[in-house]
Formats: structure tokens, sequence, C-alpha cells
């Protein structure tokens, strides 16, 4: 594992964060410019206050980031919507849709999800540069927005890293709070905050490292595979002692698709693949999941790891090697 350090850098960047998308499945391109200036902000229906934005958490982030790691290179936020929730004014309540003028239109997106990228902090893994990477998505249909009170808004979040080659994300359970709850916007920045400053950076990398001196034959994957297929049909008793594997059928396709084919992470000309390049095309195949679903996804996809790495090592056995 090699790492690359940068001296002087700008803190401000005008650049995106990873210019590849991160995530495709069902949603598209935003930025916190154009969700600041053209979205309208969801309320409680009781009360009409208004709940924490997608561009407040994405400030939040932003500030957190540029504080903590003061003096390092920081770039935009890189945004991905879905799902929207279109409008009009009340003026053009009568108007066909097709002749509405823009300013006539109010839309929101009920579920967004963003990365910030840390290009100065940075390591590389089997000839893969690897960035630092902090992130969260914001669902609204997660909260309550008929509550008579003011109630608890849910929040996902995370710091990781990012695979440069092909904008992979890197998350495990260290970096990742799956169910945040808050009233606030306040607390919300500390419970970040409490996150970016807890995370283990080098002990994420040393284990992500570890992942390239453990390899499965070609009859391995496919045991893999087909068990992977056969968990979700167990018999409660039986799947309740076996981790799961939270991919779906459209996702196992493309990790099968791409052993074979995938330019940088495909099998060897033996037919062997290491754990890391199998991570990677876990984690490339969750590019297709859907915002909601993916980081927890992503998350599964290190932990599937790590059980096959302790299975290889003789440290324990797994279900999907057997």
């Amino acid at each position: 594992m090699e790492y690359i350090s940068y001296e002087q850098v700008s803190p401000i960047q005008e650049v995106v964060s990873s210019s590849k998308p991160f995530i495709l499945g069902n949603t598209e391109e935003s930025s916190l410019e154009q969700i600041t200036k053209n979205h309208i902000i969801p309320v409680y229906t009781k009360t009409n206050e208004p709940l924490i934005s997608h561009s407040e958490f994405i400030d939040a982030a932003s500030y957190l980031a540029k504080d903590i790691f003061h003096g390092e290179m920081i770039l935009k936020p890189n945004v991905r919507v879905s799902h929207p929730v279109k409008g009009r004014i009340p003026e053009a309540k009568d108007k066909p849709a097709n002749q509405l003028y823009d300013w006539e239109k109010t839309i929101y997106y009920e579920r967004a999800m963003f990365v910030i990228e840390v290009p100065s902090i940075q390591s590389v893994i089997d000839g893969n540069t690897l960035s630092l990477t902090i992130g969260g998505v914001k669902a609204y249909n997660t909260d309550n927005l008929y509550s008579r009170t003011q109630s608890d808004q849910h929040f996902k979040m995370f710091i990781g890293f990012q695979n440069k080659v092909c904008s992979n994300l890197c998350i495990w359970t260290d970096g990742f709070m799956s169910d945040v709850k808050v009233r606030t916007l306040g607390q919300l920045k500390g419970v970040m905050r409490t996150m970016i400053e807890n995370y283990n950076q080098n002990y994420h990398l040393h284990n992500l490292s570890k992942l390239t001196d453990y390899s499965i034959t070609e009859h391995q994957f496919a045991q893999l595979i087909g068990r992977a297929r056969m968990y979700q049909h167990l018999p409660t008793e039986i799947r309740n002692g076996i981790p799961p594997i939270l991919f779906g059928d459209q996702q196992m396709n493309s990790v099968v698709r791409d052993f074979y084919k995938d330019e940088s992470f495909c099998r060897d000309s033996s037919g062997n693949i290491n754990l890391w390049k199998l991570y990677n095309l876990f984690t490339g195949a969750n590019k297709s999941s859907y915002i909601d679903s993916f980081l927890d996804r992503s998350v599964n996809a290190y932990n599937l790891s790590e059980q096959l790495r302790y299975a290889l090592d003789g440290k324990s056995e797994s279900w999907y090697l057997n």
C-alpha cells in the first residue's frame, strides 16, 4: 500500500468531486447550487415548519470537511437526486402541462445522495488510487411529514475512500451511520463531526490492502455466486445464522459478467481473482442500486470481502465457500 501526500494545496476547488457517476440507478445529476436555488423545501404539513433541506445537509458536510481537513484540497460536492416531486404555482393551476413556463413550475426531489472528495488524502492499492470521500443520503420518504409536532428526521452518512479508476465507493461499518435521527441542523452537524473525527482511515486502508493477498478460484467464485442466489430462499432458521448478501439478481449478473470482462478487475489468466478485485466487482455492480439501498449494499460488499478473507485465512468458516 503506497501513500500519496500533497503539500501547499488550495483548500477550495471548483472541480466537482468524482467526475464519473458514483451511482446510476434511477438518479440524475444535480448540484448544490441548483438544489439551493431551484428546489422547494418540504415542510411538516400540520405546522408548515421546514425540514432540514438537501442543500443544508450538503452545505454542512462541505463546511465540516473544510474545517476538519483544514489545508487539504476539498472538491465541490457531486450530487445525485431521484424521485422528483413536481408542482406548480397557484396562478398556473389550469394550464396544460406543456404550456407551463419554468417559473410556474416547482420541484423537489424525495431522495438525494452526495459525495465530497478530499483528493489530497490518497492511497494506492493494487495500482488503484483511492481518495478520501465524505457523503450522505437524505430521503424525505423516511420522515413523518404528517406529525403534529416536530419529529425526528432521518439521514445516512459515511466517510471512506473512492477508487479513482472507476469511482467505486469503499465504505465499511465504522465509517457508516445508517440511521441518524436528529431534529435540528446543529444536531446533524454534531453527529457528522463525531463520525468524521472517529474514523480510522489507516486501519480501513490496511484492511483494504490485505484483500490483495487472498484469491479465490473460478470454482469458488461460481460457488459464491450460486450460494448468494440460494440465500434468499433458505429456510428462516438456516438463513438467520448466515451473514446476508444484500445484492439482487441484477447486481449479481453484473458481477458475473465483469468477472470475465471488466478491464480493471476481471479474473487473471489462471481463472483466479483476488479479493480486492472481487470487492470492486461488487461495488461496481452496486452503482445500479437505488439511493435508499446504495450505502447498505456498499457496507455489505466490504463485510462479505472480509468474511471471505477470514475464511481463506482459516480464522472462520464461510457458508458461501463451503
